[in-house]
């Protein structure tokens, strides 16, 4: 684990002490600091304040704010422009950035500030806007440079100085031909390492060509695959339309991988989950843990006719019939808390500051998750199990229980592997299951037990 800056620390408390007293003189401090630690800064920061910072920077700072955001944070700090501050913001962004930016507005506004960019521009964005997210189209960047085949690379590089401030960096020169084809391409190593006097065509290598519609995840694959420095999107009839960079390739597989982690284990697939408000959480979990319920509550049934349930057999057999219930829903809780936690550690998304914050507000969400599962296995169980009054009762206080406390272990467990210096990703998810299987049956057990018997 890196050590934190003692710099940046002091920079942050500077911050943070400034800005309690002017939001104005806070903003100017944040002019010498990379747009990332900013961000999380801002982040981290009360909404108004946050608001209020943004609001006092220059439209450039805004632009590298906005370069180095998600899409939440993104549509609260804009959400307050109106369209001429918008428009300066988007002339200061590489032109796939600005469309995102502008998909995150309110559309009056977004619709006023591109009437205010130029005409090339605004049809430039207005393309960008019109493809569908998820593909080529809609993470390409329109800015690049191109080159004929008759040129010198002295005449390309030429060209490069001249557009380095708004074409997407790193992505090197394609070369087209009359139809706007690419039939060649130049990397930066090419450039630097022939004479200026080198013919295009001597020098440049087959260009990789994706189409506008090609799905983002496989394009960012194939970029990975070859290690490729940027492709050329290309239209129905081969035209170039505009390029992908391998820094946006990465972005797209890093996000691919964490949504479907996130997915896997059903929590959102939205990023920043621990920043998101309880409620929002719980909502977006309970779909798993209702499947759980109905899973484990069919195997009660299936097991009460197993073992006889129609003839009787007592409370106790009664409650083991819903332990399958209790591990499953303990397990899926405690495995979603402990994902978030492993992912917020990984990202930077939950430093040393944070552990606590979240820890108590994922203990809330899955304590939550517990009641209302319990209610639910209370009235289905109390239904089922008619025959023996105070059953129901007895296995939905259980399974709040049991639920909480692989809630609590589901935090805990990862935060104290941090402590102790151990990856929480190799320890947290073997160790957490065992260990809320066999305490959450043992509450479950418990709790059920001296319910059921009073």
């Amino acid at each position: 684990m890196t050590a934190p800056d003692p710099s940046l620390e002091a920079a942050e408390a500077a911050f943070r002490e400034v800005l309690a007293e002017s939001p104005a003189r806070a903003a100017v401090l944040l002019v010498d600091v990379h747009p990332a630690d900013a961000v999380e800064w801002l982040r981290d920061s009360e909404d108004v304040d946050r608001r209020l910072v943004f609001g006092a920077m220059s439209p450039t700072y805004q632009a590298s704010i906005l370069e180095h955001a998600d899409e939440a944070l993104t549509q609260e700090l804009i959400a307050p422009l109106d369209a001429r501050l918008l428009t300066q913001v988007i002339e200061e962004l590489p032109s796939d950035e600005a469309a995102d930016v502008l998909i995150e507005a309110d559309d009056r506004v977004a619709n006023d500030a591109l009437a205010r960019l130029s005409p090339e521009t605004a049809d430039s964005l207005r393309t960008l806007l019109s493809f569908d997210p998820e593909s080529a189209g809609g993470i390409m960047a329109t800015d690049f440079v191109v080159a004929e085949p008759g040129e010198r690379v002295g005449d390309v590089v030429k060209s490069v100085r001249k557009g380095a401030d708004d074409i997407e960096s790193d992505v090197g020169v394609f070369v087209l031909d009359q139809q706007r084809r690419p039939i060649g391409y130049l990397s930066d190593r090419a450039l630097l390492t022939n004479t200026i006097h080198s013919p295009v065509e001597e020098v440049m290598c087959e260009p990789f060509v994706v189409v506008v519609d090609d799905d983002q995840e496989d394009v960012a694959q194939l970029m990975a695959k070859y290690g490729l420095q940027s492709v050329a999107v290309v239209d129905e009839a081969g035209a170039m339309l505009g390029v992908i960079s391998s820094e946006d390739a990465s972005a797209i597989l890093e996000e691919e991988v964490d949504e479907d982690i996130a997915l896997l284990v059903g929590v959102g697939a939205d990023q920043q989950q621990t920043r998101l408000p309880a409620l929002v959480r719980v909502r977006q979990r309970l779909p798993l843990m209702g499947l759980t319920v109905v899973a484990g509550l069919a195997s009660a049934k299936i097991l009460a006719i197993a073992l006889g349930h129609e003839a009787g057999g007592g409370v106790q057999q009664a409650i083991l019939r819903y332990l399958p219930l209790i591990v499953g829903l303990a397990g899926n809780v405690g495995i979603q808390s402990s994902t978030i936690f492993v992912r917020g550690f990984a990202t930077g998304e939950v430093d040393e500051d944070r552990e606590w914050p979240v820890f108590f507000s994922e203990w809330g969400v899955g304590t939550m998750i517990g009641a209302l599962c319990g209610i639910a296995t209370w009235l289905v169980a109390g239904f089922i199990e008619s025959s023996t009054p105070g059953l129901g009762a007895a296995v939905g206080c259980a399974v709040f229980a049991a639920v909480a406390w692989a809630a609590m272990l589901g935090g805990i467990v990862p935060i104290a592997c941090r402590k102790l210096g151990i990856d929480p990703a190799v320890v947290a998810g073997p160790f957490l299951i065992a260990l809320s299987d066999v305490s959450g049956s043992a509450i479950y057990i418990f709790v059920a037990r001296e319910i059921a018997m009073q």
